[in-house]
């Protein structure tokens, strides 16, 4: 860490130390790559210990709740700021222009700057945690509840926040865009076969509509290969969830009504592994088949990904 200057010159500063520096605080404060380098040394500590050891197949649930207590703190700091804002927006409708008022306004904004900046601080914490945890692993984190306001390479969104964004698009930060593309796989499908036409499919969907959200659910399989697609190329993500406690053994399939509330402008699906020679008799994944039958009922594209080719099944 370094001290601030004694005087305000933020023009050889990057944006964070920029930030940093306008707050005028007199104690040193982290840097960017230290708050990075923070984040992968805390996951990794924690895969150093879990991998290769008894606790090796929980390490998915441990590492991301590690990672989902950062984002927490993310959240409760933003929401602070929030407040803070809140607040000087009140002072200023009743300004009154008096020495004690343009104080008490000087101070509010200095209390909301400060929860900006280390809500921005722990958000490198947290995604640079994330990324170790994904390149160690090959999972992909993602907050359970709510959605991520940037800082994560793909931003990633709740399905039901972006439903109720699609109603009033004012709340801009949850809306998913018009350009939805829909994806559901098979659990099965991750060989590299898999990996390599879902990949194809994907950019191709991408060249077709550049300013494409990728919805799905999130299930392993094919679905978490998308999910890291998106993850790379910096695509927005908008998560379905199955609410299997709810809804049971039809979860995935009310999952599929959620993606298509999404008014998707195209649907992919990967229904069997192009991989798994032991999947050569096995039935199609009813839940990617499902999806495509509403696309074809609604209109919608869809393309069935196949091992050569993408396919359409419906138009």
């Amino acid at each position: 860490m370094r001290p601030h200057p004694t005087f305000l010159n933020t023009a050889d500063l990057d944006g964070f130390d920029a930030r940093t520096a306008a707050l005028q605080d007199p104690r040193p404060h982290p840097t960017e790559p230290q708050l990075v380098q923070l984040g992968r040394a805390l996951l990794g500590e924690a895969l150093d210990m879990l991998l290769g050891g008894a606790l090796e197949d929980h390490v998915v649930p441990i590492c991301e709740t590690l990672i989902g207590g950062l984002h927490a703190g993310v959240q409760r700091l933003e929401r602070d700021a929030d407040r803070e804002r809140e607040q000087l927006a009140d002072r200023l409708r009743t300004f009154d222009g008096s020495e004690v008022a343009d104080v008490d306004l000087q101070e509010a904004k200095a209390r909301a700057d400060a929860l900006d900046v280390a809500a921005a601080a722990m958000g490198f914490v947290r995604d640079a945690a994330a990324e170790a945890y994904a390149v160690a692993t090959g999972e992909v984190w993602s907050p359970w509840r709510g959605s991520v306001r940037g800082g994560i390479s793909a931003a990633q969104l709740d399905a039901q926040a972006a439903l109720r964004a699609i109603e009033d698009r004012k709340r801009a930060v949850a809306h998913p865009g018009d350009e939805v593309v829909a994806f559901r796989a098979s659990p099965r499908s991750d060989a590299p076969e898999d990996a390599g036409r879902i990949f194809d499919a994907l950019n191709w969907a991408r060249t077709e509509y550049p300013g494409m959200s990728l919805a799905l659910t999130g299930a392993k399989g094919g679905e978490r290969l998308a999910k890291r697609w998106a993850q790379q190329k910096g695509v927005r993500l908008v998560l379905a969830r199955p609410d299997f406690e709810r809804f049971g053994r039809a979860a995935p399939f009310r999952a599929n009504d959620q993606l298509m509330a999404l008014q998707p402008v195209c649907v992919l699906v990967l229904p069997e592994s192009l991989g798994r020679a032991a999947e050569a008799g096995a039935p199609p994944f009813g839940p990617a088949m499902n999806l495509a039958e509403q696309a074809r009922r609604r209109g919608v594209r869809c393309v069935r990904i196949g091992p050569k080719a993408a396919r359409a099944v419906a138009t």
